[in-house]
């Protein structure tokens, strides 16, 4: 197994940039797609935001500095990535960016990528009620059980304020579910 460092050598080296990018792709396809997919719903849009990811990783890693953890850093980019997908869909369908993730939840069970049942159906409902900063401070911890160390270098905020946008959004969506 290639460390992070060793990568990232291989990455900004021309020589072995293409094979050290595929062995990127390979670490980190599934978490960054299931890290998008929490935010944009559908899977189609999806795969489109994550070949977008990995495309701006790779026309960018030179600018890399090192300053947090190479997962923190394309996290970010993914997470950007799927905010400005949906803020795109928001302006072509002129419809607000909550209008818009309303929407792709309604379209999930008709969607043959999602395997969830009524109830995980419902949760997305309650999701995407929430603001997006809770949003994606909920899907992260929830779903991609990060530490909120890691969550603080990837969104680079404080760890009481992750604390308290995923408390309230815990509170918000159990709120949601008891009454519907």
């Amino acid at each position: 197994m290639i460390d992070e460092a060793q990568l990232l050598e291989q990455l900004k080296s021309e020589t072995h940039k293409e094979q050290a990018f595929k062995a990127l792709i390979t670490l980190y396809k599934e978490r960054l797609y299931w890290h998008i997919r929490n935010m944009v719903k559908s899977h189609d849009d999806t795969d489109d935001v994550l070949q977008n990811t990995f495309i701006k990783i790779y026309n960018n890693i030179h600018n890399f500095k090192g300053d947090s953890k190479l997962f923190s850093w394309m996290y970010r980019i993914a997470t950007n990535e799927a905010i400005t997908f949906i803020n795109q869909q928001a302006k072509r369908f002129q419809v607000t960016s909550e209008e818009v993730l309303a929407l792709a939840v309604n379209k999930l069970s008709a969607d043959v990528y999602f395997e969830g049942d009524a109830i995980q159906l419902k949760l997305q409902k309650a999701i995407a009620m929430l603001p997006e900063k809770q949003q994606l401070v909920f899907n992260m911890r929830y779903f991609q059980e990060l530490k909120y160390s890691e969550m603080c270098e990837i969104l680079e905020t404080s760890e009481g304020a992750l604390k308290a946008s995923y408390h309230i959004a815990v509170k918000k969506i159990e709120a949601y579910l008891t009454e519907n």
